[in-house]
């Protein structure tokens, strides 16, 4: 199973949310929802979600869940490895 890297996850933003910044600075710990983050709101959470269902088969059902997970990319990529290795 392929690792999944900054890239792949930037990419996975900019193909499903309006982002404001150009897709390089985006870091690991860069945070994608409040204060300081990339101003992703409900409806980008929405987006992603569908496009991680799509790209990697893994949906997020509950709230609490998806409000961990996406945190900023890092947190967003261990949740995806952990789920794609346990399925």
């Amino acid at each position: 199973m392929a690792d999944i890297g900054l890239d792949d996850l930037r990419n996975l933003l900019v193909e499903n949310c309006m982002l404001r910044v150009p897709p390089e600075e985006i870091q690991w710990d860069t945070p994608l929802f409040g204060p300081g983050s990339l101003g992703l709101d409900s409806i980008d959470a929405l987006q992603m979600t569908v496009g991680i269902e799509r790209t990697y088969g893994v949906a997020i059902t509950d709230p609490a869940v998806a409000r961990q997970a996406f945190q900023n990319l890092q947190t967003l990529q261990q949740w995806l490895m952990r789920v794609r290795t346990s399925a």
